[in-house]
């Protein structure tokens, strides 16, 4: 009841209050420098979105969650395979973006952003073998990602409501880079240290390989969440909130 009471009381202290300051004020499509007022605004979006905005229905940012993500390498009846499941990241809410590009006549958006570090526990089972041990087996998986780039990139289709502009996102897009990863096993159900020790030595030694594989799922999986997240946002703040003629 009392959260309840909560949510209610930021919604109506929201609906008093002009969502530029969300943004940290409105950028005029006729600036010469309206990327770098816009830098300024989606950081101010960032840090204003950190534990969540009830009030916009967006709920606490970490952790990012992913249910399942899989691995194969080498075919045949003894290829390696991995799936990492309920995957939980930390450290993605204190990536700030570092430089925007955008067409404000198509309303298309590229973003720069960089992470300092990243942290992800999974539960994993895996099955072939590797470095001639068999790796059947599953434990719990860690993963600390240091210098993490990404660059996003979305369109949207203006549209009136209300009297007010907004814009439907149409298509966002995502990749992203890490410069330095540490990762591992433990807690094997089989005890096994000799295949935990292989596995480790395996996974540290092909770490940007196995990211590598891991990618495409990934990026699908991020950019379906992320499509939600920014949906939402322009569902609720107005686009002329944000940028005027």
């Amino acid at each position: 009841m009392e959260k309840l009471v909560l949510i209610l009381l930021a919604t109506v202290i929201a609906s008093c209050t002009s969502n530029t300051s969300i943004f940290g004020g409105r950028c005029s499509k006729q600036d010469p420098n309206v990327d770098a007022c816009l830098l300024r605004s989606f950081n101010s979006l960032i840090e204003y979105m950190k534990g969540g905005a009830p009030e916009l229905g967006i709920e606490e940012s970490e952790p990012i969650v992913i249910d399942e993500l899989s691995i194969a390498l080498g075919g045949g009846p003894d290829g390696y395979r991995a799936t990492f499941k309920d995957i939980h990241a930390t450290g993605a809410s204190n990536m700030t973006i570092t430089n925007v590009r955008s067409d404000l006549e198509t309303h298309q958006f590229q973003l720069t952003l960089f992470g300092p570090h990243i942290s992800a526990r999974a539960r994993y089972r895996s099955s072939g073998v590797l470095l001639l041990v068999r790796a059947s087996g599953g434990g719990d998986y860690w993963g600390e990602y240091e210098g993490v780039k990404a660059k996003v990139y979305f369109r949207g289709v203006p549209y009136e409501r209300k009297g007010r502009t907004y814009l439907k996102l149409q298509q966002l897009k995502l990749d992203f880079n890490v410069k330095d990863i540490q990762m591992g096993v433990e807690n094997l159900h089989n005890g096994n240290p000799v295949l935990q020790a292989a596995l480790n030595l395996f996974i540290n030694t092909n770490a940007q390989e196995l990211l590598k594989e891991m990618k495409p799922e990934l990026k699908r999986d991020l950019a379906e969440k992320m499509s939600r997240f920014l949906d939402r946002i322009l569902e609720q703040i107005p686009y002329d909130d944000w940028i005027v003629d």
